[in-house]
């Protein structure tokens, strides 16, 4: 019983930074991060300088980890607007990002095999076919990936036509790729199964991109990484949703991408997603690697401009100093500003790419009922902090724009309140809620402590 109550440690390893929360029973808790690369060798110094400042040597721990490039993940499917597009959902909704997409039997292109590896995907996704539907193109396309060379090490999830699927699994067993094989993500035109592909990718990750890109060699932390990072920001976000009692929506603006995640509740016509041959996820995350504070701040300009948005001139030139000089963090009130100018940019435009149609012919993201919009991300928390925890500036600067974006294409919310989370909760809320729910639930109530009137 006293383990039961005893703190937890739920760290986030990133590329950059380290951060860890350290909560109670009660759902209080207590942060700090390091440089992931603080001894330049092993992600565990890291682990070890935070137990030290958050005086936690003994405590049980928990991990994710975007760091080493994250989870990179290549989709092989059948019809690119149908299994393709169910396969790249379900990749993004297990916390990766879709390096590729290959759709149609690899053995026609001479050129695709190519570039899949091109790629360098750390897990291909390989699905097509309904159940009960095409066979052929899932069999032809293991057979090309189970003799693909340059693919050898990249271990394979099947996830296709329920018949076809063991016989593609031996294939590629045979051939000597690591494979795993579940249920079909697509069971039927209109049906979406992600939960059995996601697991798999979870596990895949665990033992290819924490152990196979070397980021520790201590067995110790190897064992407590529970997964990628956004996967478990995701489950954070449904226990938000649910503690909260309405539709959520988070924007998280990083250096180099912006993900966009939401969790919703359809009704009537949107439940039914009238005309669409792949079934939405209604708790979904975007990532848009050309929008961000720092690597891609030029490229956040660029997409803004597309967009029709205006984009100041003294903004051009911070945003290339940002590039060019990606740790660099403002240290005058004008810089500031500049900041989140740059990431209110950066937020309308992913949002509006979240809630459009994906493919020709489909529905929008039904977010009107939205009842909070989150803004998170290292540049907005460091905002708060400066500002002595007020979040007036980031929700005027980011959230408010993105709340009145008439022009974007999408169904405004109807009443979504603003709010941020300024203290880094719902990594360690998705890591948390499987085994300690209560303690998942405090945490979140730290961002509704932030709530703002509605804009």
């Amino acid at each position: 019983m006293a383990q039961h109550r005893a703190p937890i440690l739920c760290v986030d390893v990133g590329s950059t930074w380290t951060k860890a929360a350290l909560v109670a029973a009660d759902g209080s808790f207590r942060t700090a991060q390091r440089p992931t690369d603080a001894g330049r060798t092993d992600v565990a110094l890291a682990l070890d300088r935070l137990r030290t400042d958050l005086d936690a040597p003994d405590a049980p721990w928990r991990a994710c980890s975007s760091a080493g490039g994250g989870l990179r993940i290549a989709v092989v499917g059948f019809e690119r607007e149908v299994t393709a597009r169910a396969g790249s959902l379900v990749a993004l909704s297990a916390g990766g990002s879709v390096v590729h997409v290959a759709s149609g039997a690899l053995d026609t292109d001479p050129e695709a095999l190519a570039a899949l590896a091109e790629a360098r995907p750390d897990v291909l996704l390989l699905v097509g076919g309904t159940d009960g539907g095409n066979a052929a193109v899932l069999l032809r396309n293991a057979a090309a990936l189970a003799g693909a060379e340059p693919l050898r090490e990249v271990p394979v999830v099947v996830a296709g036509n329920r018949e076809a699927a063991p016989t593609a699994a031996a294939t590629l067993a045979a051939g000597g790729r690591t494979v795993t094989r579940v249920e079909n993500v697509l069971p039927a035109i209109g049906t979406i199964e992600p939960a059995a592909a996601r697991s798999a990718i979870r596990a895949a990750f665990l033992d290819h991109v924490i152990g196979g890109k070397h980021l520790t060699a201590d067995p110790a932390v190897l064992a407590g990484v529970i997964g990628p990072t956004p996967d478990l920001v995701l489950i954070g976000v449904e226990v938000l949703a649910r503690v909260a009692g309405c539709d959520v929506l988070v924007v998280d603006v990083g250096g180099a991408t912006t993900d966009v995640y939401s969790v919703i509740t359809p009704a009537g016509e949107d439940a039914e997603h009238v005309g669409d041959v792949v079934a939405p996820l209604w708790q979904a995350r975007t990532v848009e690697a050309d929008l961000g504070m720092r690597w891609s701040a030029a490229t956040t300009l660029e997409a803004a401009r597309r967009e029709g948005l205006a984009v100041p001139d003294d903004l051009a030139a911070h945003a290339r100093a940002a590039a060019d000089h990606p740790s660099w963090v403002p240290t005058t009130d004008a810089a500031w500003a500049l900041d989140l100018a740059l990431g209110g940019l950066a937020a309308r435009v992913a949002v509006r790419r979240h809630a459009r149609p994906s493919v020709p012919g489909a529905q929008p993201r039904p977010l009107s009922e939205v009842g909070l919009l989150v803004g998170s991300g290292g540049v907005l928390r460091a905002e708060v902090a400066r500002a002595g925890g007020s979040r007036s500036a980031v929700i005027d600067a980011v959230l408010a724009p993105v709340l009145a974006d008439r022009a974007g294409g999408w169904v405004l919310p109807h009443a979504a309140r603003p709010v941020v989370d300024g203290r880094y909760v719902l990594a360690a809320a998705g890591m948390l809620e499987r085994d300690h729910p209560d303690r998942a639930a405090a945490l979140v109530r730290d961002v509704l402590g932030g709530v703002a009137q509605p804009v």
